[in-house]
């Protein structure tokens, strides 16, 4: 890669180093790292396949993950390289079982991905969805190691397809083979010469429907949501979610809700208690003091891993994110053919688009529209279920990527 990349690349280390004493984060992701190679020293790959997958975070691993499982049963002697970057990814899925090890992929200097690399010796190696690091790739490459890019979606307005984007054209170029969601993104590739395409959809719509195969029974959950004529799942909630639709719950009485903060610690936990207010109770204390569903109106999931299966309980789904960054996963909840409601900042996903042209999904843009749609969806049971049946079908829909993806690198290896 050229200086610049190589100097950017440096700077965003260093100012992760210089974080680290203040922000949690960025301390997590430092001393990490700092572990990597030490750990992958201990492991003995000698005489099998080596699969290393690589995902950003827990949004890209919930993508590259029905790959990795499909290649787990099927191949139980290859060994498998789980590595994140965010700490978001890998303190949460560290201790996944079915990678032989769970790392911090190093920042992307030539001398610290050539060490990890090294480490590694993987045959296949994998990315997700938004995954290009450019000295990872040229050097894998290098090393005639075939490198794929899952579940990819591509949109104009990226650097690939300015005037001044040939450094990272060059990265996409690297890729031995580039699996897209869509053919928007393949016609994108095709215009700067990146041929090494296949649409094969998203993997997200297989792991979705796997979730709900095998979703948790969550009998106290159950009788919560049964003690309601209406329950709505909020998942994924942020504090701008909040602010839409909250007053919208204290304007229905009857309504209950069941709501997953994407992050929480004590003071955000405190923080919503407040917020919801009257009615409103911590999961984990509905459970350990056995309270009874018609004294809890509002209940606020305190633990991870319950989300996928919540969505199961629900009238309707909240998803949210969009008034931030963007929305979260929303084919969660449409698996269960229960429409979805989230926020504006939607364009950079293709299920969100699809979802509001079906007419399974709605998107807001603050607190009245918020209304508006939570008003139909709860008044109008007819237009409801139709929604609802409309986001299941969608799902249904776009199944196989998985096995798509599986079956040309198993065949092209």
């Amino acid at each position: 890669m050229n200086i610049l990349y190589n100097l950017g690349i440096s700077l965003y280390s260093a100012a992760a180093r210089i974080a680290a004493p203040f922000n949690r984060k960025a301390k997590l992701m430092v001393e990490g790292q700092s572990q990597t190679l030490s750990r992958l020293s201990k492991e003995n790959f000698d005489g099998h396949k080596v699969l290393w997958l690589h995902a950003a975070s827990l949004g890209e691993f919930e993508q590259g993950r029905p790959l990795l499982e499909l290649v787990r049963t099927l191949h139980p002697e290859i060994k498998i390289v789980l590595s994140f970057f965010s700490p978001s990814g890998y303190e949460v899925r560290k201790n996944y079982a079915r990678a032989d090890i769970v790392v911090y992929l190093p920042f992307d200097t030539p001398a610290r991905m050539r060490r990890f690399v090294d480490a590694v010796k993987p045959d296949i190696a994998v990315f997700v969805k938004y995954e290009f690091w450019g000295n990872c790739i040229t050097m894998l490459r290098e090393k005639n190691v075939p490198v794929y890019l899952i579940s990819a979606i591509f949109r104009p307005d990226q650097v690939f397809f300015k005037p001044w984007g040939g450094q990272f054209r060059r990265i996409l170029q690297a890729y031995t083979h580039i699996f897209v969601q869509d053919e928007r993104s393949a016609e994108l590739l095709r215009g700067i010469h990146v041929t090494d395409v296949t649409v094969a959809g998203d993997t997200r719509f297989d792991r979705v429907s796997d979730i709900m195969a095998t979703h948790k029974n969550l009998p106290e959950i159950e009788a919560f949501a049964a003690s309601a004529p209406f329950t709505i799942i909020i998942g994924s909630s942020w504090p701008q979610d909040e602010d839409v639709y909250i007053p919208w719950l204290h304007a229905h009485p009857d309504v209950k809700a069941i709501c997953a903060p994407h992050e929480f610690d004590g003071a955000r936990l405190e923080a919503m208690l407040e917020k919801f207010g009257k009615g409103a109770c911590l999961y984990s204390r509905y459970i350990s003091e056995h309270l009874s569903p018609d004294t809890v109106k509002y209940l606020i999931i305190d633990c991870f891993g319950l989300l996928s299966s919540l969505y199961g309980y629900g009238d309707t789904a909240y998803v949210g994110g969009g008034f931030g960054a963007g929305i979260h996963n929303i084919n969660e909840a449409a698996v269960y053919a229960i429409p979805v409601v989230f926020g504006p900042r939607h364009s950079k996903f293709k299920e969100a688009a699809d979802l509001i042209a079906s007419g399974g999904g709605f998107a807001i843009d603050g607190r009245p529209a918020c209304d508006t749609v939570l008003d139909k969806i709860y008044s109008d049971t007819e237009a409801r279920q139709s929604a609802g049946m409309i986001a299941g079908e969608y799902i249904k829909k776009n199944l196989g990527a998985t096995k798509r993806i599986y079956k040309y690198i198993f065949n092209n290896d």
